[in-house]
């Protein structure tokens, strides 16, 4: 049985919503200027965008000349980011990849997973890897960055249904959520209506309260972790706008 994940439709039919409506990149430029308040992210860190998608992050990144590699599963994604890396001029490696298997040891001074790219799969042993793989792939001193919908938020704002119309109006998204397993996880109904058709999609995600994100990160091997309530560094606390975790590898590890 394939994964919700691997469907390639599921990726070309949300690519709209997903960065534009949700995410645009104006607002990746902003978020980068953010995390580098957070983190030191200057100009030579290798960075990993592990889930890089069309590349929203990857290219700001290799603009403030950073030697970047992104890795995604989707094809389609990965050649968004080929065609706007090209049109600049600039070059970053690109690798389609599943999260629980990339790894290249003590190669990046900072990983960045970004926008809920995180809880895709149905163990929870398969996040820890993905996790394991980073602390690996991690420089002595290197950090990562991951940002989501924390549990938390998900319990305070939850809604069965919304809809969400495109920019321009021709389509239109109904969201329909459903909790599942006390919590563990959202299930997710994704209907796209567009020209009278409609597409829908079973999406589920496992959910992180920020202590059980803090306990994952100790567990692959991170000695220091800071949760935030948003990239502004802002506390997590019940006014928490997403859940953003930064995890440091100690230096003589």
């Amino acid at each position: 049985m394939t994964d919700w994940f691997e469907d390639e439709s599921f990726w070309e039919t949300l690519e709209r919503f997903f960065f534009s409506h949700f995410r645009s990149d104006d607002q990746a430029e902003e978020e980068l200027e953010r995390i580098a308040r957070l983190i030191p992210l200057t100009a030579g860190a290798t960075v990993l965008d592990l889930g890089c998608g069309p590349g929203r992050h990857l290219v700001p990144l290799v603009r403030r000349s950073m030697a970047v590699t992104g890795v995604d599963r989707t094809e389609r994604y990965l050649a968004r980011a080929r065609e706007r890396l090209a049109a600049e001029g600039l070059g970053a490696e690109l690798i389609r990849e599943d999260m629980r298997r990339f790894v290249r040891p003590t190669s990046f001074d900072v990983a960045l997973n970004l926008f809920s790219t995180f809880g895709y799969f149905a163990e929870r042993e398969d996040d820890d890897r993905v996790l394991r793989n980073v602390f690996a792939s991690l420089r002595p001193g290197g950090v990562i960055v991951m940002e989501m919908l924390g549990k938390e938020q998900i319990a305070r704002d939850y809604q069965e249904r919304i809809w969400y119309p495109s920019a321009n109006g021709d389509e239109v998204l109904l969201e329909e959520h459903a909790v599942i397993d006390g919590f563990r996880g959202i299930e997710n109904t994704w209907t796209v209506i567009r020209d009278g058709e409609r597409r829908t999609f079973s999406v589920t995600v496992r959910t992180y309260s920020g202590v059980e994100l803090e306990d994952a990160l100790h567990r692959a091997g991170f000695s220091q972790v800071r949760l935030y309530g948003s990239l502004d560094g802002t506390p997590y606390d019940h006014e928490a706008e997403r859940l953003v975790a930064i995890a440091e590898k100690e230096r003589n590890r």
